[in-house]
């Protein structure tokens, strides 16, 4: 356990750090390095890939398909910040719907275990957009 709630914070904003840093680098092995083998990832929504993919396989197996079916690119990431017990970034994606694109502001919640990424819950701002570009 950590020892301040500071020393939680920081150790809770590195690996989200490391993961945005190498998401805005392109550096897909380094995104992956920051999730530890038992990664849990929270989708909401109505729509085929809503729920939750356990184990970092299942989780790199959904996102890849959420890429391929979206199109979806990084546009920025506007913040990373932590607290005591999570961590958080705030991206915008540019993500395509039936021939439509859209910027997409998205909020990824972590929780962090052992230095690692160990849980993410999706949530972001246009759900019903999000919800028809994975059901088409």
């Amino acid at each position: 356990m950590t020892s301040t709630p500071e020393a939680a914070r920081a150790a809770n904003l590195a690996p989200a750090q490391r993961y945005a840093d190498a998401w805005v680098a392109g550096d897909f092995p380094a995104m992956l390095a920051t999730y530890s083998d038992d990664f849990v990832l929270h989708w909401s929504g109505n729509n085929p890939m809503a729920g939750t993919k356990r184990g970092k396989a299942a989780a790199i197996e959904a996102l890849m398909e959420f890429t391929r079916r979206t199109r979806r690119r990084l546009v920025a990431i506007d913040d990373v910040m932590a607290g005591a017990t999570r961590a958080v970034i705030l991206a915008r994606e540019s993500i395509t719907a039936g021939g439509e694109t859209r910027e997409v502001e998205r909020v990824l919640v972590y929780r962090v275990e052992g230095g690692l990424l160990a849980e993410c819950w999706v949530h972001d701002a246009d759900p019903a957009f999000i919800d028809r570009a994975l059901s088409a």
